[in-house]
């Protein structure tokens, strides 16, 4: 049975794993973290507040006996210079890690990264280069499996909501036009089928550790 760690739920695609682990009969535990409540109740579900995702020291004990972490912690590069967003992605999520790590042994880790990531961290784009050696770490340490997710356009579903309140609106826009955009499935997904591909994952694995939106889909399906 999957006993899962999920960080990143009071966010749209964190909130949508949420609800695919709590709907599957193969996730018997859910642990998430938050630095505020999102107020659910679920006898599957734990949740752990916590001010300093940096050091995890209080909250150590609470990691263990999980054998999967779905990390969905992230932010945008906008207005970031470059050792902002690497304290903020790279250190974090490592550090994160790390903790998962040191409490469980044969641990999948399925980490939300995005389309159009550097993975030779030797690129133009700030962001892409972090975000690439943020994936690098983490293949690189030494998890049952570990795998990099690179969504493109993810379309929430099942009530799951983006933190502002413009995006929001932007996917309610394009909510009726899904269904057809789902014929693209090479750059559309969404958050059913994230959370599915990761379950999915923690239960056969993989052959590949970076998940680009054609891998998501099928995972899914």
């Amino acid at each position: 049975m999957i006993k899962a760690i999920i960080t990143g739920t009071t966010g749209m695609l964190g909130m949508g794993v949420l609800l695919e682990c709590l709907e599957n009969n193969d996730v018997s535990e859910v642990l998430i973290f938050n630095r505020t409540s999102i107020g659910m109740n679920h006898p599957e579900l734990k949740e752990v507040l916590t001010k300093d995702f940096y050091d995890l020291s209080s909250i150590a004990k609470e990691l263990e006996g999980y054998n999967t972490c779905y990390f969905g912690l992230g932010t945008t590069s906008v207005g970031k210079d470059e050792p902002e967003y690497h304290k903020i992605t790279y250190d974090l999520t490592t550090t994160f890690a790390k903790a998962v790590l040191k409490n469980n042994t044969d641990v999948t880790f399925c980490y939300v990264s995005g389309v159009g990531t550097d993975s030779s961290e030797k690129g133009k784009s700030m962001w892409a280069r972090v975000k690439g050696k943020t994936e690098n770490a983490l293949i690189a340490m030494p998890f049952k499996g570990s795998f990099a997710f690179r969504p493109g356009y993810i379309q929430p579903l099942k009530g799951a909501k983006a933190k502002s309140g413009s995006v929001n609106f932007f996917y309610a826009l394009f909510k009726p036009l899904y269904p057809l955009l789902k014929r693209m499935p090479s750059i559309i997904t969404d958050t059913t089928s994230i959370g599915k591909a990761m379950i999915s994952l923690s239960k056969n694995g993989y052959d590949k550790n970076v998940i680009d939106v054609i891998d998501i889909n099928k995972l899914a399906n």
